[in-house]
């Protein structure tokens, strides 16, 4: 096994390009490293190779496609109904695989996705140092979110480097005894995402003209945005959800834009609860330019992501989070976010006070985004160059 020393260029020479394994598997994920990634092949001390799992195929496909995106090595293990361990297995198998046909020098995952877990795994049985975008997210419940805060544990316990994007996530590190000199608060690149393709649609319009149609059908109305995906949340949640949207969607001044996650867990019910409604739009979901476009569009987002946190905000725009804890909390106390869980009734009544408190609206919209400036990118790639010893 390869312990990955950095090799010693001969005096005079230039030396040779840092080779960094960047994995990633889902569409949340693809966004956030997208930026990463330019960031790496822009600089010529480093030799970037991209590996995807496809844990999600289509959405995941999407963001590759609008970030120019080739990977050098596509797993493609996305697969119906399949189970957390067998999925697990089939990353590391597969991960470990690419590692030793790669032979990087470093590995960078990103988040708390079985695949960023298995990736920095994988690694580590090879005894490769693991760089973690988007470390030291912490909810404090195993099971919320669920396998999440467990995967962002391991991989913490296992990371090399560790880019914590607020001092919340770097004081989160610092509890667990990783050493401070280990852990380099970078924001999030997510904000670096964010910036890049709203840029991209002020320069080109057509690239999120497909919501044309839903803001002619909605003008004048107030648009909320929704997104659910969460596995703790199927069931009962989910049922709950939908009751809340049922409710919120009899107000006439209402119109709600909800691109639906493919899980059947999420689709049977969204489904079954609110197709037919007249100002309700269940679509299938967004690539990224039109997902930045709903952003802009809606009033309030209501979700159960955690992107979304981070995103919404910097658009000023409050966001109702449909789970009982958050790895986010800068978003809470900073008042972009508030925490209202999957009670129906509560969902309901923090929309409507939204809708019709202009107050408390402004309180949630002009609050400080906490989760970076748009620059998150550039700093990883100044840390491991000092890390490589290439600054």
């Amino acid at each position: 096994m390869s312990t990955n020393t950095p090799s010693v260029a001969p005096l005079g020479s230039t030396p040779r390009p840092t080779r960094i394994l960047v994995i990633f598997g889902t569409r949340p994920e693809a966004i956030k490293l997208f930026p990463v990634v330019a960031a790496l092949k822009a600089d010529p001390r480093f030799e970037a190779r991209v590996c995807v799992s496809a844990q999600h195929r289509g959405m995941l496909d999407q963001v590759l496609e609008i970030a120019g995106i080739t990977p050098d090595h596509d797993l493609d293990l996305m697969r119906p109904d399949q189970s957390l361990d067998s999925l697990t297995a089939a990353l590391i198998t597969g991960l470990g695989k690419v590692m030793d046909i790669e032979k990087p020098d470093r590995v960078m995952v990103q988040g708390d996705t079985a695949t960023a877990m298995a990736g920095a795994l994988a690694a580590y049985y090879r005894k490769i140092p693991v760089d973690h975008v988007e470390a030291g997210l912490r909810s404090g419940n195993i099971y919320h979110p669920w396998p999440e805060e467990v995967n962002r544990k391991m991989i913490g316990a296992i990371a090399s480097l560790h880019f914590a994007p607020t001092t919340t996530s770097q004081a989160a590190l610092l509890r667990e005894n990783v050493d401070p000199a280990r852990v380099h608060v970078t924001g999030n690149t997510v904000i670096d995402a964010l910036h890049w393709v709203g840029d991209r649609i002020k320069a080109n319009p057509a690239l999120a003209s497909g919501l044309a149609d839903l803001e002619a059908r909605f003008a004048g109305k107030r648009i909320i945005g929704v997104t659910s995906h969460r596995r703790e949340n199927f069931g009962d949640g989910m049922e709950n959800i939908a009751q809340a949207i049922r409710t919120i969607a009899q107000r006439p001044d209402v119109a709600i834009i909800f691109p639906v996650h493919l899980n059947p867990n999420v689709r049977a019910v969204m489904n079954e609860r609110l197709a037919g409604l007249d100002n309700v739009a269940l679509i299938e979901p967004l690539d990224y330019p039109h997902f930045a476009h709903l952003l802009s569009l809606a009033e309030i987002m209501l979700t159960d992501s955690g992107g979304v946190q981070e995103e919404a905000p910097a658009l000023g725009k409050p966001v109702l989070v449909m789970r009982e804890t958050t790895e986010r909390p800068e978003g809470v106390e900073a008042g972009t976010a508030k925490l209202v869980g999957t009670d129906s009734a509560r969902i309901v009544s923090e929309i409507f006070s939204l809708l019709d408190d202009k107050a408390a609206y402004e309180a949630m919209a002009r609050a400080h985004n906490p989760f970076g400036d748009g620059h998150s990118s550039r700093r990883i790639v100044e840390i491991l160059c000092e890390e490589m010893g290439q600054a």
